[in-house]
């Protein structure tokens, strides 16, 4: 999950994190991030298959916002430091 420079959450999978955060950086990746500049990587995990992964997705974009934000606490309080 990607925060933008508008304070807005944009989520999505990927194969490679990386690689692309860069193109919605450039403005190649989501028409949602051509118009919403990423700022930052907020949330990622891995899963085993693309099917779990696009699970997951959509599982996220119908949370409501202080959903997004407490799945985001929880979170980096897991995070290893």
């Amino acid at each position: 999950m990607l925060l933008t420079e508008n304070d807005t959450y944009y989520c999505g999978y990927t194969d490679d994190l990386e690689k692309r955060f860069k193109q919605h950086c450039e403005g190649k990746g989501a028409k949602y991030t051509r118009a919403n500049k990423p700022v930052k990587i907020v949330y990622a995990k891995e899963f085993d298959n693309k099917s779990d992964a696009m699970r997951e997705e959509f599982r996220i974009k119908h949370l409501t916002r202080k959903e997004k934000n407490e799945l985001l606490a929880d979170y980096l309080r897991s995070e290893p430091v």
